[in-house]
C-alpha cells in the first residue's frame, strides 16, 4: 500500500517553509504536494519517498501529521487517460475522496493518486480492468 502524509497547518506565512525544511533536513524527497485552503487552516498533502519517516519527523517537530493509504495507478498521458479510470470507478460505485496526479519522467505516463474508503477493494477493481497499480516501492522511487 502507498501512503501520503497529511499535515494540518495554520494558514499563515512560513508553514510551507517549516514543513519542507523538516523534510529536507531528513533527506526526504517530496514527489507530489497539494495544499487545500479551509479558512484559517489548511491541509498540506505530501507524497514522499519515505512517508513513515516523514510523518514521524513532522510529528517530532510538533506538527500534526498523519499517514493515509492511497491508491496510485498508472495512467496514459494522453487525452482521455484519466477519463478511462474515472469511468471504471464510477461504474463500480467508487467515491474518490481526494486526488492528484503527476507525469513521470518517462514521458507518456502519468500517475493518478487518490483516496477512497477501501483501498484494497479499489486496487482489485483496477487490476481486474487491466490497469497497473503503482506499488509503494515503485512510487517512492519515482
Amino acid at each position: 500500500m502507498a501512503y501520503q502524509v497529511s499535515v494540518f497547518a495554520e494558514n499563515k506565512p512560513g508553514k510551507i517553509e517549516r514543513v519542507t525544511t523538516i523534510l529536507a533536513e531528513k533527506k526526504i524527497n517530496i514527489l507530489a504536494v497539494t495544499i487545500s485552503d479551509a479558512g484559517d487552516y489548511g491541509i498540506i498533502k505530501l507524497l514522499l519517498n519515505n512517508p513513515e519517516e516523514g510523518a514521524d519527523a513532522l510529528k517530532a517537530a510538533g506538527l500534526p501529521a498523519s499517514l493515509k493509504e492511497v491508491v496510485a495507478v498508472k495512467v496514459s498521458d494522453q487525452p482521455g487517460g484519466l477519463c478511462s479510470i474515472a469511468k471504471i470507478l464510477s461504474k463500480k460505485g467508487v467515491n474518490v475522496e481526494d486526488a492528484y496526479g503527476f507525469i513521470t519522467v518517462k514521458g507518456k505516463e502519468a500517475v493518478f493518486v487518490f483516496q477512497v474508503q477501501n483501498v484494497s477493494h479499489v486496487e482489485n477493481i483496477l487490476k481486474e480492468e487491466g490497469l497497473e497499480i503503482v506499488s509503494d516501492r515503485e512510487l517512492y522511487m519515482i
